[in-house]
């Protein structure tokens, strides 16, 4: 089968410079490396045609015998390599492509980090938590500089050998008998140093931006919980992959409903007379309203379930309840034929005896028995 143009490999014009033919294998080689797609004979194809095309086109004579003659002009001089030979790991990427800013057999190849991962805080109300949403948010990150393409040099001029270690990225220390080798201090093991720094990101070879993103965020969740969105971390350093966003929920607190797993709670107020007598009360529930059947004679503290109107949890299971606590509200403020009344209800019930307050009457007998026992 006949090969394909080098430039049309590499997606760029016949007039491309040195550095978008840089720039193009970079991005191209990084996306076909039998590394990052094990077992995939096709991508293994694309990563040998677009080294050959580079190796051609970054050589100044053999791209002058490419340009004129085409692939026949070069026959015997290049060749693809057996397998994935150069392929053994990412830095081989990167000793070609920096690979003029290494001196005299000292060439080393770049180091790759993964990028850091970031975390966002969102704040969400228990609505939105319950029922799930979509949200936009804005982070800053770390860009690649498009200037320099993260290399931190000005365009057009390039590392130099680092002075302290002359290039090997490590120094040899000698302690009597004993030589020790350990990483350059100066060039932290890069082999070369920045002299004339990318103006744009300062010879960082990454610029501060902000980016906004969009953030599903799936019903049920609750305080604690996050989501990662894979690869929108800080990008990582001479070719590494990017790190994470982690999301962290925190749910702020509502003026009525607490949260307990995948039940909510609520306290109700309830009047004496509805408590005495019974009734029925409206309260409220994420779905809307909802009627509870109050039976005479209710005490302070009883708890109401409704079933199935608390939350579903977001890693699945059946919803839970809503648990409807009613507190006896004492009323206040009482006219003076309000406390007439009062008085003489309170008569009739002393007059009854314990069985209008078993509770208050089983426990002064428990008080009773305690002092006998103290002999007091």
């Amino acid at each position: 089968m006949a090969k394909r143009d080098y430039y049309e490999v590499l997606g760029v014009p016949r007039n491309a410079s040195e550095a978008e033919l840089k720039k193009a294998y970079r991005r191209l080689a990084m996306r076909y490396h039998p590394d990052r797609n094990p077992g995939d004979a096709e991508a293994e194809e694309r990563f040998k045609e677009v080294k050959e095309a580079y190796e051609t086109l970054s050589d100044p004579r053999k791209r002058a015998l490419y340009d004129q003659f085409g692939h026949a002009g070069l026959e015997g001089s290049v060749g693809m390599g057996g397998g994935a030979r150069g392929a053994s790991s990412f830095a081989d990427i990167f000793s070609d492509v920096f690979g003029d800013i290494f001196s005299g057999g000292a060439r080393r190849s770049a180091s790759m980090f993964r990028g850091a991962d970031l975390r966002y805080t969102l704040e969400l109300s228990l609505e939105e938590a319950v029922r799930g949403t979509e949200v936009r948010i804005e982070v800053p990150t770390l860009e690649i500089c498009d200037d320099c393409t993260g290399t931190g040099v000005r365009s057009g001029r390039q590392r130099d050998v680092c002075p302290t270690c002359q290039g090997h990225g490590e120094v040899r220390i000698q302690q009597g008998f004993f030589a020790i080798q350990q990483t350059c201090p100066r060039c932290h093991g890069a082999g070369t140093i920045v002299t004339d720094p990318c103006q744009s990101c300062q010879g960082r070879g990454r610029k501060e931006a902000r980016k906004t993103l969009s953030v599903k965020v799936p019903a049920g969740v609750d305080t604690g919980d996050r989501i990662r969105l894979t690869g929108e971390g800080e990008p990582g350093e001479n070719g590494g992959p990017p790190g994470d966003l982690y999301v962290h929920i925190v749910v702020r607190p509502h003026p009525i409903f607490t949260r307990e797993g995948p039940d909510l709670r609520c306290e109700i107020p309830i009047s004496f007379v509805l408590a005495a007598l019974g009734g029925t009360i409206e309260v409220p529930t994420l779905d809307g309203r909802a009627t509870i059947q109050i039976p005479a004679g209710t005490q302070t503290g009883k708890v109401f379930r409704l079933r199935g109107k608390g939350v579903t949890p977001v890693r699945g299971g059946p919803p839970g309840d809503l648990l409807c606590r009613v507190r006896l509200e004492t009323p206040v403020n009482l006219t003076k034929e309000q406390r007439e009344l009062l008085e003489k209800f309170a008569a009739t019930l002393e007059a009854g005896g314990e069985k209008h307050n078993p509770q208050s009457s089983s426990w002064l007998d428990g008080v009773k028995k305690f002092f006998e026992d103290l002999k007091f």
